[in-house]
């Protein structure tokens, strides 16, 4: 990491062998890199989540059986990790929306 990149915040979960394949962890560390470095991810990577707030995106990770997402906010000062989760319909669970916008909030508020 240089002294431009932006730190991970990690408010919930963590990337680790298992759960993740090893090919899985190295896409994600390879997307979290980028978007530290000021890289804009879009589809199929990366789709945005207004449903939980400004600045907010789902990270998409196919892992041999499981479709693992990363909920995660973009600030100016850093990448914010709000959850991380093995997603098995096509909506994301409205538990996870609400979880993910209190940890944001949570957060918001310990850093003013």
């Amino acid at each position: 990491m240089n002294g431009d990149d932006k730190p991970l915040v990690w408010l919930k979960g963590q990337i680790k062998t298992p759960p993740f394949s090893e090919v899985a962890r190295i896409e994600v560390g390879m997307l979290l890199r980028r978007l530290q470095r000021g890289d804009s991810l879009g589809l199929p990577h990366s789709r945005p989540m207004p449903s939980i707030g400004r600045r907010c995106h789902e990270l998409r990770i196919l892992d041999e059986h499981v479709a693992w997402r990363i909920i995660y906010r973009v600030d100016s000062d850093a990448i914010v990790i709000g959850e991380v989760f093995p997603k098995k319909s096509g909506k994301t669970p409205h538990k996870v929306i609400d979880i993910c916008r209190q940890r944001f909030k949570a957060y918001d508020q310990a850093v003013q």
